[in-house]
């Protein structure tokens, strides 16, 4: 079986009438056309972009010499753009909106110096709200990671598990509660989360809150955190809807940006014709059998699809595992762990494993099917090449 590439600057044509495969209702979803975001990422290469200046070390921060041990211990040389100019800001008290691509170091931007902040006041308590049960596990995973040995206490309220450990972990003493929108309305209408004892709010990839419609949600629990407070904004694009949550969430806040560009560099970008949709398996398993592929993460449009396609590489001799709504909490988490430790090669997911997932050394991203927006698009593939380190992403198109 042959399969053909049509590399940055390499394909035919541009095809402006390009819809994507699926339908709501029988109706087509239009898609963004893959040829010109692609060919735009080229041209966008081509110009020259100033570097970001790193102004300071972390030990410029006067952050306390346990965290910087543990930030050494992550392998943390120097901040990046976003953590270089948000954590002395975080630090003075001040209202930060941050605007910054994926795969840039937002989570530490703000967990340093809010660690810190802890550190110095240990009434201090912290709520961030994440879009997804697997990044909200991410940033209290790598919470654990900053603050190991300094005794703060973190609960972790996501969907999708038993609310029960989460009700009695909130009962004990705690400074930083992290969790989706859903679960933490739930844990406050049931009178388990008292928000008004909270100082400092953080709203993680607001945008794709946001998007997936826990808008209202969000409205509701800033409602419920006392009015003077410290909030952190972070998101990849602000507009439309986002503005909404701005206008009530901030007070005179600095602004952050460093989306430099709308693609990760360090990402080749690379379109792969289907000439048979009923051999499009078999060009999937044709490039995955090369040795290149190390550590790849696909992406699907429905939880049925991903399921379904995982299932045939798994027939077909692939270490393979799939991420989805239909999974529990738990089976998700472990199927990501195992991806993360590279007991399986492969993951297949839908667009909930897009968001902020830092996952070590991915080395493809492949689109077997189209994201229905070009922020999606981005998101995908940014879970390849990150660290400064390569990567390949593979969209297919008919």
């Amino acid at each position: 079986m042959s399969y053909q590439f049509h590399q940055r600057g390499g394909f035919r044509g541009s095809r402006s009438n390009f819809r994507g495969q699926s339908s709501r209702g029988g109706r087509p979803v239009r898609s963004f056309n893959p040829y010109q975001i692609v060919r735009s990422s080229e041209l966008q290469s081509a110009r020259t972009f100033e570097p970001e200046v790193i102004e300071h070390q972390f030990s410029d921060f006067g952050i306390s010499p346990e965290l910087l041990l543990n930030l050494k211990r992550k392998g943390y040389e120097k901040p990046t753009p976003i953590q270089d100019k948000t954590i002395p800001e975080i630090l003075k008290g001040t209202d930060v909106i941050g605007i910054a691509n994926t795969g840039t170091g937002k989570t530490a931007a703000f967990l340093v110096p809010l660690i810190e902040k802890i550190l110095k006041d240990r009434q201090e308590k912290v709520l961030i709200l994440s879009p997804t049960r697997e990044l909200a596990a991410q940033i209290q995973a790598e919470f654990y990671a900053y603050s190991s040995g300094m005794r703060i206490s973190s609960v972790l309220c996501i969907g999708g598990v038993n609310e029960g450990p989460q009700r009695y972990n909130l009962r004990k003493p705690h400074n930083l509660v992290v969790g989706t929108p859903g679960r933490l309305k739930d844990l406050v209408n049931d009178r388990f989360l008292d928000l008004s004892t909270f100082q400092t709010v953080v709203l993680d990839e607001a945008d794709h809150m946001v998007d997936i419609g826990f808008l209202p949600d969000i409205k509701y629990l800033v409602s419920k955190v006392p009015v003077s407070r410290q909030s952190l904004f972070f998101s990849a694009t602000i507009d439309g809807k986002v503005q909404e949550i701005l206008s009530a969430f901030v007070k005179n806040p600095v602004t952050i940006s460093v989306r430099t560009r709308d693609t990760v560099d360090n990402i080749r970008q690379v379109i792969v014709k289907v000439a048979n949709q009923a051999k499009k398996v078999d060009q999937l398993h044709d490039m995955l059998i090369k040795d290149e592929f190390e550590k790849v993460l696909i992406f699907g449009r429905t939880k049925w699809g991903v399921q379904k396609l995982s299932d045939e590489l798994v027939s077909r001799g692939f270490r393979s595992g799939v991420i989805h709504g239909n999974k529990s909490q738990s089976q998700r988490q472990r199927t990501l762990d195992s991806f993360k430790r590279n007991e399986i090669k492969i993951l297949l997911a839908t667009d909930v494993a897009a968001r902020g997932l830092d996952i070590p050394n991915v080395s493809h991203v492949i689109n077997y099917d189209l994201p229905e927006s070009s922020d999606a698009y981005i998101h995908r593939i940014g879970r390849t090449g990150r660290a400064d380190k390569k990567g390949t992403a593979l969209t297919f198109v008919d």
